[in-house]
């Protein structure tokens, strides 16, 4: 069973009668979905069981706290409990360290430095070569390149509860801070912006990805690809947009 973001939107939440057991059930889809999305560009020994375990954390909490009067849907806020909750599990085994983290910067800064040098895409190969690592090593790191677009730790805001509210601004929710939802809007602006500067390919991957949730597999039965190519071109439209947000100061480098 698969539940779309906008099937579960129109969940009865309010309605009397719904009940908590009931709402963790007709979600538990949901959670399984965001798990297995989210694990497809993580190390292969990361338990995807642990992932679905926290994820069911984060989906209770959400029931547990969401406000029909504040937040814009129990879909959009559960996504992102869900999301929060695996990305803590994570950081407490270390995948996002800051030394992990660290190891993706230099990825994407040395296949940027590549290209520009060069003139044209560059392949794995070449960039782990630079980076003096092995397949295996570079192969990871360019998996948690993919992982995680924009998280809230990088966002270019001051404090913690202003990325929080800034996030719910981005997920269509309302807010009375005027100048939040001005900088929500320069920050979808800047990264239309930097999607449409994408060649073909990338665009393809990151509008079937994002917008249509196949898949990487299904992604390259359309586009007639490996599914490893197909994440190959993930990773880089990634790393090639979170640089034109680091230049254009929405994301901290």
């Amino acid at each position: 069973m698969n539940l779309s973001a906008a099937s579960l939107a129109a969940s009865p939440y309010r309605d009397e009668g719904v009940t908590r057991n009931r709402l963790i059930s007709e979600y538990l889809p949901f959670v399984k979905r965001i798990v297995h999305r989210m694990a497809v560009h993580l190390p292969t020994h990361v338990d995807v069981e642990d992932l679905i375990h926290a994820g069911v954390i984060g989906l209770i909490q959400s029931i547990d706290r969401y406000d029909p009067t504040r937040d814009n849907t129990l879909a959009t806020f559960a996504m992102f409990r869900i999301r929060g909750a695996v990305l803590s599990e994570l950081r407490s085994r270390d995948i996002l360290s800051r030394s992990n983290r660290k190891k993706v910067r230099e990825m994407q800064q040395t296949w940027i430095h590549l290209e520009q040098k060069l003139g044209r895409e560059v392949e794995d190969w070449e960039v782990a070569r630079e980076l003096g690592m092995t397949a295996g090593e570079f192969e990871d790191v360019r998996r948690m390149a993919g992982f995680s677009f924009v998280s809230i730790d990088d966002m270019d805001s001051p404090s913690d509860g202003e990325k929080i509210n800034l996030l719910r601004q981005l997920a269509g929710g309302e807010d009375q801070d005027a100048l939040l939802s001005i900088r929500a809007q320069e920050i979808k602006a800047a990264l239309a912006k930097a999607i449409d500067e994408l060649s073909e390919n990338e665009k393809t991957v990151i509008s079937l990805y994002y917008v249509d949730e196949l898949t990487m597999k299904e992604i390259g039965e359309v586009m007639d690809l490996t599914e490893s190519r197909i994440s190959q071109i993930h990773s880089g439209a990634i790393i090639h947009l979170r640089k034109k947000l680091i230049r254009n100061g929405v994301l901290n480098d």
